[in-house]
């Protein structure tokens, strides 16, 4: 009977003893090499009764960054990487301005997609509940900069990234749902182009 006891309390605690935590998720956000999807951003301010919506398609390259092609209300795309933001002008990316709550924000986007939970622990205190395949993490900031822009950040996922939800101090929020992602797919000549130029 004892060892009926200890077994049975064993097979309770294994799931406790195999909890998904950070370092599982931060590993499995770095794996693709290459994830292309589509998203839609919803920008909720507290002076207008509709969101500003946007839609467009991403392409997070592990080694070189973000582009981010904006498709409607107009077309406009986007190079993010570490060193800072370009904006495609015609045929050329230009670098926009490095202002630093934007270049703030722009790690933070990286960091988040990448799963560089090293990079997010700098400046938040991190909560993540859930497992793999359905996760919930949620970033609330502990830097000064940050308090001044953000109450907290909520991430959604499973293998990679699903949703993001901004909620700002001054009551605006923003919700970017990541959809139609794979990771299976490698960079186009373009993308690469984009990339190097």
């Amino acid at each position: 009977m004892k060892r009926l006891s200890v077994w049975l309390l064993l097979c309770c605690l294994a799931p406790l003893a195999q909890a998904f935590d950070l370092q599982q998720l931060s590993d499995q956000l770095a794996r693709p090499e290459v994830i292309h999807g589509q998203f839609i951003q919803e920008k909720h301010l507290r002076a207008l009764p509709q969101p500003l919506t946007s839609k467009g398609r991403f392409v997070l390259a592990k080694k070189h960054g973000l582009l981010w092609l904006l498709q409607t209300p107009l077309q406009q795309d986007y190079r993010i990487t570490p060193q800072g933001i370009a904006r495609r002008d015609g045929n050329a990316w230009q670098m926009l301005p490095n202002k630093s709550a934007g270049a703030e924000q722009n790690r933070l986007f990286l960091a988040v997609l990448q799963g560089d939970s090293s990079g997010l622990l700098r400046d938040f205190e991190l909560s993540l509940s859930g497992e793999p395949q359905q996760w919930e993490l949620t970033l609330t900031p502990r830097s000064v900069l940050l308090k001044q822009v953000f109450n907290q950040i909520n991430i959604d996922g499973g293998e990679l990234v699903q949703r993001i939800e901004l909620l700002e101090t001054q009551g605006d929020s923003t919700v970017l749902r990541m959809q139609d992602s794979i990771s299976t797919q490698p960079l186009s000549e373009a993308e690469q182009h984009d990339f190097a130029e």
